[in-house]
């Protein structure tokens, strides 16, 4: 037999021979190893499923024309979208608002990607459905109330450029008598209860927008969800400002202060509940490490009155214990993706990602963490005078 196997089958067997002690010790190290794999897959994991719960809240980036454009156009927005990568997009609404005309009353109608508005704004509530083809709006539910509407009904918008030019035309003259006045009628396919000042306006598509004005190009505001990080947005910010000049793009500081806010604190309690659980594996690693120390006082002062050295007293302790450690961290980095993927299911209702290497990484961490945990254990097993311990003192 290789001393290497001789060596592996006096540890295994020593551990045996103190199963009851040593299972303590195994399942302290398989805790702690499964809260830290469990909790540092959190820790990587929670910006991506907050970002995602975040969402949910609205827009975190706008774009408005700069002071030195004529406008925003919708050139100009896919110029600065360029700069923000594909998967972090989360949903694009460009807004085009006019003060338009409805039996003679003017309304605010805004003109939007409606497919894109759902994932920017996932929190609006439709009584209905949405508007799936052309000639289809949204009505907010204040302005149903005003115009005494309900889904299915039918309402003529008018447009005209000369009441457009001329704001203060009295309110009594119908702007349907205009020349150029443009009337076309919509079916109201939805009523929108959004809590907001959204619910004051009437909401149609880009393209019925571009019919009733004969404009296309012309957006006032363009509303972004990004999956970022602060950092990162700010950085996109930086960015669309110095290469596209005629767009300023702003943070919605409500949204995205909120969302450094909470995951700081959430990654910094984390990080602190997994020093905790560290610690007390190792207070409970040591303190079982000694004991098995004081019940082989004897046989460690027989093994140095028969000429064993310290160091082999401290290589066999430390293989026991990084045996432990590398067993505990093999189940724990297990038990620790299966901890993660619950919680993730319970709080944010998605799953997590698995990360392989985060397996040698725990099984280190423990074998690391058991040894620091033995070393004055060990040492006070090196320090056994085998003429005291033989006597029976």
């Amino acid at each position: 037999m290789s001393k290497r196997k001789m060596f592996f089958h006096m540890i295994t067997a020593s551990l045996m021979r103190r199963r009851s002690r040593m299972f303590v010790a195994l399942l302290a190290i398989a805790v702690g190893a499964t809260i830290l794999s469990g909790l540092t897959t959190i820790y990587y994991d929670v910006p991506k499923q907050m970002g995602e719960q975040f969402r949910n809240y609205g827009a975190n980036m706008i774009f408005v024309a700069s002071a030195e454009s004529e406008g925003l156009t919708m050139s100009d927005v896919e110029d600065a979208l360029k700069e923000i990568p594909d998967e972090q997009k989360v949903g694009i609404s460009p807004y085009r608002y006019e003060t338009l005309s409805v039996n003679e009353q003017p309304v605010i109608i805004a003109g939007t990607d409606l497919e894109e508005t759902k994932k920017t704004s996932p929190y609006w509530y439709v009584d209905g459905a949405w508007p799936e083809d052309n000639g289809q709006i949204l009505v907010g539910k204040e302005m149903a109330a005003t115009l005494s509407l309900n889904v299915g009904d039918a309402l003529t918008i008018t447009y005209s450029q000369a009441a457009m030019e001329n704001p203060d035309q009295p309110e009594d003259v119908d702007r349907s008598l205009n020349e150029d006045a443009v009337n076309i009628e919509y079916t109201v396919s939805g009523i929108l209860d959004t809590g907001g000042t959204e619910e004051s306006y009437i909401f149609m598509s880009l393209a019925d927008m571009g019919a009733l004005t004969k404009e296309d190009e012309k957006i006032d505001v363009v509303e972004l969800s990004i999956s970022a990080s602060g950092e990162e947005l700010d950085g996109y910010v930086k960015n669309i400002s110095k290469k596209v000049p005629q767009i300023t793009p702003r943070l919605v500081k409500r949204v995205t202060q909120s969302e450094t806010t909470v995951l700081t604190k959430l990654q910094s309690l984390v990080l602190l509940v997994t020093i905790v659980v560290l610690l007390l594996m190792m207070i409970c690693v040591a303190t079982t490490m000694m004991a098995v120390v004081t019940e082989r006082r004897k046989e460690i002062g027989l093994r140095k009155a028969l000429g064993a050295s310290n160091k082999s007293i401290v290589r066999e302790f430390m293989g026991e214990a990084m045996l432990l450690g590398g067993s505990g961290g093999l189940i724990g980095s297990i038990l620790g993706f299966v901890f993660a993927q619950l919680v993730s299911m319970n709080v944010f209702n998605s799953t997590i990602t698995f990360r392989p290497l985060l397996i040698p990484i725990t099984i280190v961490a423990a074998v690391l963490v058991t040894a620091l945990a033995s070393l004055i254990p060990v040492r006070n097993a090196t320090e056994v005078d085998p003429a005291i311990v033989l006597k029976g003192e």
